[in-house]
């Protein structure tokens, strides 16, 4: 089986789950979660493709601190249960994402 290459795919949209409005990363980096309240939408099958049936949202349901990538955001499909694991963009000028989101996360992870 051969794996398709990603797209690479930078552009502003409005987050459906909290309606805030996402600018896209400047300096080659790609967006695929709402900064504000870390949601996801469930558009690929290979980042960038866009071929997925789901289209549903993706809600945020665990941190992980990866030594080569840096955080990452655990996504959970609310329709299908598919989950991928999305780079934080806690770095960028544009918008990053919300530490207070990412701690409340890793605060309810230990909690359970």
């Amino acid at each position: 089986m051969t794996r398709r290459k990603t797209t690479h795919i930078n552009e502003s949209f409005t987050c459906e789950n909290c309606g805030f409005e996402v600018p896209p990363i400047k300096g080659g980096g790609c967006r695929n979660h709402c900064p504000s309240c870390l949601v996801s939408k469930h558009l690929d099958n290979v980042p960038g493709d866009r071929e997925s049936a789901c289209k549903s949202l993706m809600d945020p349901v665990d941190i992980e601190y990866k030594s080569h990538k840096g955080y990452m955001i655990l996504h959970k499909c609310r329709a299908c249960g598919m989950v991928k694991y999305n780079k934080a963009a806690l770095d960028t000028l544009e918008s990053p994402d919300c530490l207070d989101e990412i701690l409340k996360i890793m605060k309810n992870k230990s909690i359970t």
